[in-house]
């Protein structure tokens, strides 16, 4: 069921995007070469303490996911993509890294992520992530009521066409609020002016992810990071997204 939130409920939402967006940032300026994974997971952990929120990973325990989950923050490197579970790595120069973040404050959830190339970026993970962040972009773009989810997942895969990038319909975005997987579910290819008609109230995470050569994907053995199954490069770009009358509001953007 699709539950609309108040003009009361989205702003106590956007404390908890304003606060994602500021992690994510730190995180950003902590991914360099020689730093390990469980650090940015430490760093991420404590943040999440001293403000008293609550991390919407830890202990989570969906049906992908062999439950559960032991962290406060995804992780993901080079081919992975979703899912990441962080772990004793060292970030080499010309990694890439995706990092997704969703947390609850006073009983509301905001959700986003980014990916990063740590050190000298190579011009064909640059593209990949540009990609990507045009994708949510577009996909923002055409979120406003009267449209369909429809018009938000074929906005996504109509610059992945543009890109040359496969589109992978097995994840994609989902409504969120009270928790971080709510209805309605978003894909990442669609056809406009179909599904769920967009409404004031609506608050839903857009999040485009591609893989370079392919549409398929593989799960690691911990039960939750998930590659690309040719092992090409990937990134993922997301962020919450209230529609209301006057247009979509990105609840997650950085100060």
């Amino acid at each position: 069921m699709v539950e609309l939130k108040s003009p009361a409920e989205i702003a106590r939402m956007r404390v908890a995007g304003r606060f994602v967006a500021d992690v994510l940032a730190g995180l950003r300026e902590r991914a360099r070469v020689g730093v390990n994974l469980l650090e940015l997971e430490a760093y991420v952990r404590e943040r999440i303490r001293v403000r008293g929120a609550q991390s919407c990973y830890w202990d989570y325990a969906p049906s992908f996911g062999r439950g559960p989950f032991r962290n406060t923050v995804c992780l993901s490197v080079n081919d992975a993509v979703l899912h990441g579970l962080p772990f004793d790595y060292v970030l080499r120069d010309g990694d890439v890294l995706s990092m997704d973040l969703a947390v609850g404050i006073d009983g509301w959830v905001a959700d986003s992520a980014t990916t990063v190339v740590v050190g000298t970026a190579a011009p064909e993970d640059v593209r990949l992530v540009r990609a990507t962040e045009e994708a949510l972009a577009a996909a923002i773009a055409v979120a406003v009521p009267g449209n369909h989810i429809g018009d938000v997942s074929a906005a996504v895969a109509a610059v992945a066409r543009d890109y040359g990038y496969p589109v992978n319909t097995e994840f994609g975005g989902h409504g969120l609020g009270r928790t971080m997987h709510e209805d309605p579910h978003v894909p990442n290819t669609g056809r406009p002016g179909r599904g769920y008609r967009l409404r004031p109230g609506l608050t839903i995470a857009i999040e485009p992810w591609f893989a370079r050569t392919t549409d398929r994907i593989v799960t690691d053995p911990d039960g939750w990071t998930i590659r690309s199954a040719d092992g090409s490069r990937t990134a993922h770009s997301e962020h919450t997204v209230a529609i209301t009358s006057e247009g979509p509001e990105v609840l997650t953007a950085a100060a």
